[in-house]
Order: C-alpha cells, then structure tokens, then sequence
C-alpha cells in the first residue's frame, strides 16, 4: 500500500483549519456558516445532526460541489463559511480537504466530529428515517 487510510488524514489535516466543539457551537447562529454532515443516512437516522446541518454524503461531495456535474447543489456555490464533520472527523479532514481542492476556500472541520459535539452535550435534532420508496 502507497499510503494508508490514517496517512492521508493525517496530510488532509495538514492542509485543513481545524475547530473545536466549542469555537463550532459558537458559529451555529451565524447565518454566514454551513454546517455540512458527510455521514451516510442511516448515521444521521440512528444518532441524529447537528441542527441546521446540510446533508451531502460523502461519496458525492464532489459532485454537489463542482458546478458543471447534473448533481451540483446550489448551496456549494454560496459565498460562505463551510464546517464539515462527520462521525469522529476522519472523512470530514478529507472532504475539507477536497472541497479546498476543489476551490472552495473557507473550509474547516470539528475536531472530534460529532462524537464530540454530542459528547460535549452540544445541541442535535434528530432525524426521522424515510420509507423505501
């Protein structure tokens, strides 16, 4: 193996601002941030998200990103601040990491995830789980 999964989080991290729980509690008024939850749907069914949080799983992160894809979402083109996490802030290093990458200059993630925010006793909303269509 060239590099392993941790290597890449690691150089991911290197790139990346990373907050914490509390300086992340502190933006969830500001109209100007995107709270952005990477984890699959059925992590937010079974554990909940951080209130207001955007949806964007992480196998089509850059796809909603990239403007020419038939899958871009709109609210990846807004001119403010995104904060990514997911469940212990190993893919949310690596979707910082791409979103940069991919042009998107105001990026962090939560250290910790959302094992953190929730252990911290930060707010969440639950998320009610769909029917199979």
């Amino acid at each position: 193996m060239a590099i392993s999964a941790e290597q890449m989080v690691a150089a991911a991290e290197a790139e990346i601002e990373t907050i914490s729980v509390e300086a992340a509690k502190a933006l969830t008024l500001d109209d100007q941030c995107v709270f952005v939850d990477i984890r699959d749907i059925r992590e937010l069914w079974r554990d909940g998200k951080v209130p207001g949080a955007t949806h964007a799983p992480r196998g089509m992160l850059e796809f909603w990103i990239d403007p020419q894809s038939p899958y871009h979402r709109e609210i990846f083109a807004a001119d403010k601040r995104f904060i990514f996490y997911c469940a212990s802030a190993w893919r949310s290093a690596l979707a910082a990491q791409t979103a940069q990458l991919m042009g998107i200059n105001n990026v962090c993630h939560i250290a910790g995830g959302f094992s953190a925010w929730r252990d911290a006793g930060a707010p969440t909303e639950s998320v009610a789980a769909k029917p199979p269509a």
